[in-house]
């Protein structure tokens, strides 16, 4: 099995790094979305011992950090995988910056890459310029990995607090929006799209009940899919 661990020296210290200033740049306030996890916010190295394999990269918010050890799991032996579980959203200062830092130190083959929760409170994210700013993460990627596939994966629904198998009346349109939105991007971008929106909202009684994360097995649930998808890109491009 693949362990998430920072690699010594260089790695380690962007690692660390990263984490100290995306916590420091962050401007999200809601105690309700937090990292959800030991691991926090950061970026974690896969412990490689196989080279050969290809290497993935996932991005996304605390979501990512519940299904994250399934996913690594799935992929054993066939993926190194790398992690950056983040609370930035599209408009976040130094997005770029932290990106261009962890695209930098390794060669990806595959990222799987989602930015949604951290995004919906009114404000974060200026009127008019989702879209544009969603494109402009796309582009960011492609420029700092240009030989790596690319897979989006949409927003995971939000529930109503305590009543988990009722979706929340207000920030779930928002989510369903911004996911509508960012499927022109990747349409017009051709890239994939993971639809874990579509995955969990048929899926309601796995929620936690606290609005935005999952029970273990809905966490499971969505990292078995994850892995399948990557490992479906993998297989698809080594033919």
């Amino acid at each position: 099995m693949i362990f998430f661990t920072a690699k010594p020296y260089l790695t380690g210290w962007i690692a660390l790094l990263l984490a100290a200033y995306a916590l420091a740049q962050s401007d999200d306030i809601d105690p309700r979305l937090h990292a959800d996890g030991p691991r926090g916010w950061g970026v974690q190295f896969a412990k490689v011992q196989n080279p050969a394999l290809p290497r993935v990269l996932l991005i996304g918010d605390s979501v990512l950090n519940g299904y994250l050890a399934t996913v690594t799991y799935e992929l054993d032996g066939k993926a190194n995988v790398d992690a950056w579980v983040t609370p930035d959203h599209q408009a976040s200062q130094g997005l770029h910056e932290r990106l261009r830092e962890i695209l930098a130190s390794q060669k990806y083959d595959v990222i799987h890459f989602n930015m949604g929760l951290h995004g919906w409170p009114k404000g974060r994210i200026p009127d008019g310029q989702f879209i544009p700013l969603t494109r402009k993460l796309v582009e960011a990627l492609r420029l700092g990995s240009p030989d790596a596939i690319l897979i989006w994966a949409s927003s995971t629904p939000v529930t109503t607090r305590g009543r988990p198998p009722s979706l929340d009346s207000h920030i779930n349109p928002i989510i369903v929006g911004h996911n509508e939105m960012a499927s022109q991007v990747m349409s017009a971008a051709r890239v994939p799209v993971n639809d874990l929106y579509g995955l969990m909202v048929r899926r309601l009684d796995l929620a936690r009940g606290d609005q935005f994360h999952w029970k273990p097995e809905g966490s499971l649930l969505l990292g078995k899919t994850v892995a399948a998808c990557i490992a479906g890109h993998i297989a698809h491009r080594q033919r």
